[in-house]
């Protein structure tokens, strides 16, 4: 274990801290049901920024992205597109400010300003919304959960510790132990500080984790200096044709079989599926979790739009000066890390082998405590965004709407640890990380899009209409693995889109159109562009004056700038890193030249 004394210390001094922080800010978080769940919707936009940036920095994710940016070089920057990360755009440019402007709470309550509180189909749709925000929330704990036990083990072996454990743990449950401990401290100051301490908690994450990744970049970079990288001839150039064109045979032959098994050879055709489904995703606005809260908990629309592009700017910076740094580490050391497994090279080892093998003392602590509070910050996060769920569109809404005050803080301490025990639970069945998260994504995730696409832009859709496109989409996309078994899913995904609008359409007209009131109130309020006529016509019967949303070309152009945008900062630090000079300063001029334009055609347009 390379672990120091100074290293510990920084850790128990994270933990300690994040414990002060939650009993700090008990007695605030405790003022009413809007202060312990959004931070009273008074917390600053750049804040909330930093503390979504810091909850999407885990560390199973970034694990996965230095495998790919060890094989697949700089080419790597496009498949994060799968999630898609340039939702994040659409949600800055025009989504985030649509969300806010409802005032709602959570995603559940969004749909009563969507579709009422009553007819067919609104509570069905409630349900399901509800139904699906917990069981991905619960996921998500039980994937960090897994994931984070994993990675202490490897860092603090058992061996060293179980002298000090009055009990007995089976070998195969040890990373769980780690996790529950881990998960404790995570859950205290989540549970007393509501989002008051998850924001400021992330905040001084987030400090961490910039000193430690930009840290790792300068050892990469003066470890490389002017050494030439043994990768394949394509390695280090972003582009692409319709083939991956990459060989590491008599380099690294394992990489050209995780190729193979990743099934991303044609990268062409792959690509496009991505860009396909990855629009229709960034169209339906954020996933009812921690990222919709944090829009939701923003002082107004504008700060919301504000808060998601602030995200962008500063995680795909931070987060690549790891990527990058750590895989130059490994390639110019590959045999000086032990990452095979039975053989055969794990590459999602290369982040813990190669930060125990070349970072300092001090470093190692940071970036430890850095990755231990990415844990801390998702986790306390998708608990937050569960106990909001089950208190405010469960409790509230069914069981005792007139809670007085104390009484809803007790239950939201209850539900988190409830959901806290649930998600460890969920951990212990589960057989690795890897299988919650294929399923999340495809299962879950498969079923959402169309739905929560089609609620935006199109007028005659219902609440009838949402619950059979999302009830479809999700038996579809529980079904699809045993009738595809071996085909990238990515694939086979537009036939499950094409089901999910099926069920849509099919349950809108089976049902009357939402009522009138509520349409005029929700066109007139949140403004979407789309597929409005008949309501628009509605609403200027009434008002005369109302100007619609004429900005969907506007829009759409400031999409395109920002995903190149976005794509220039996830670029910069592995050129900067490799001291690939001329595509830095070429980087470098579209990014000013990009910004300079949405300063104009954005930042200056944005409104409430």
């Amino acid at each position: 274990m390379k672990l120091q004394a100074i290293d510990i210390s920084i850790i128990i001094f994270y933990l300690v801290m994040m414990v002060m922080i939650g009993w700090f800010y008990k007695n605030k978080a405790r003022q009413n049901k809007e202060s312990y769940l959004m931070g009273g919707k008074k917390l600053p936009w750049y804040m909330l920024g930093l503390s979504d940036a810091s909850d999407m920095f885990d560390i199973s994710g970034t694990m996965w992205m230095i495998s790919l940016c060890f094989v697949y070089g700089l080419k790597s920057i496009w498949i994060p597109w799968l999630w898609p990360v340039f939702n994040q755009v659409f949600n800055m440019m025009f989504l985030a400010k649509w969300l806010r402007r409802s005032g709602a709470n959570t995603g559940a309550e969004w749909l009563a300003t969507r579709f009422g509180v009553s007819g067919k189909g609104v509570k069905a749709s409630h349900n399901i919304i509800v139904a699906f925000a917990l069981i991905s929330c619960l996921g998500f704990l039980a994937y960090g959960f897994v994931g984070l036990g994993k990675f202490i083990e490897i860092f603090v072996p058992w061996n060293l510790v179980k002298g000090y454990i009055p009990f007995e743990v089976p070998a195969q449950y040890v990373a769980h132990f780690y996790g529950i401990i881990f998960t404790l401290f995570a859950m205290f100051y989540s549970i007393l500080g509501g989002m008051h301490s998850i924001v400021v908690g992330d905040v001084i994450k987030y400090i961490i984790m910039t000193v430690g990744c930009v840290a790792i970049a300068i050892i990469a970079f003066t470890h490389l200096n002017g050494r030439q990288l043994n990768v394949p001839a394509d390695w280090q150039n972003p582009f692409f044709g319709w083939r991956l064109d990459l060989d590491w045979s008599n380099i690294i032959d394992d990489a050209n079989r995780k190729i193979k098994e990743d099934g991303f050879s044609l990268f062409g055709i792959f690509f496009m599926m991505m860009l396909f489904k990855g629009v229709f995703a960034s169209l339906a606005g954020p996933p009812p979790s921690y990222d919709m809260q944090k829009v939701l908990s923003t002082s107004s629309p504008k700060d919301a739009s504000k808060m998601t592009g602030f995200v962008s700017i500063v995680l795909l910076p931070i987060r690549y000066s790891m990527v990058i740094g750590l895989t130059v580490l490994a390639l110019l050391y590959y045999n000086q890390i032990n990452i095979k497994v039975n053989g055969t090279a794990d590459f999602e080892r290369i982040l813990p082998a190669a930060i125990n093998t070349f970072l300092p003392v001090g470093i190692l602590g940071l970036v430890l405590t850095g990755l231990l509070g990415a844990f801390m910050g998702t986790f306390s996060g998708t608990l937050n965004a569960a106990q909001a769920y089950i208190v405010n569109d469960i409790y509230l809404k069914y069981v005792n709407p007139d809670a007085p005050n104390k009484k809803i803080i007790t239950l939201n301490y209850i539900v988190g640890v409830v959901v806290v025990f649930v998600g460890v639970l969920l951990g212990f069945f589960a057989k690795d990380v890897n299988s919650i998260l294929q399923w999340l994504v495809g299962a879950l995730y498969g079923g959402y899009i169309a739905a929560n696409m089609l609620k935006w832009y199109w007028w005659r859709f219902n609440a009838n209409g949402f619950f059979w496109g999302m009830a479809s989409g999700i038996v579809a996309a529980l079904v699809f693995p045993f009738i595809f078994d071996g085909i990238l899913p990515l694939y086979v995904w537009p036939l499950l889109f094409a089901i999910s609008v099926t069920g849509c359409i099919v349950g809108t007209y089976t049902a009357p159109a939402t009522d009138e009131a509520i349409l005029k109130k929700f066109y007139s309020t949140v403004k979407p562009w789309g597929f409005w006529q008949p309501v628009h016509q509605l609403v200027v019967a009434d008002t005369p004056g109302f100007e619609p949303n004429k900005r969907f070309g506007l829009d759409m152009f400031n999409v395109a700038l920002g995903i190149i945008s976005q794509c220039c900062l996830t670029i910069l630090p592995m050129y900067a890193v490799l001291w690939m000079k001329l595509p830095l300063i070429v980087t470098i001029g579209i990014l000013i030249v990009v910004l300079s334009i949405l300063k104009k055609t954005w930042w200056d347009k944005l409104e409430d």
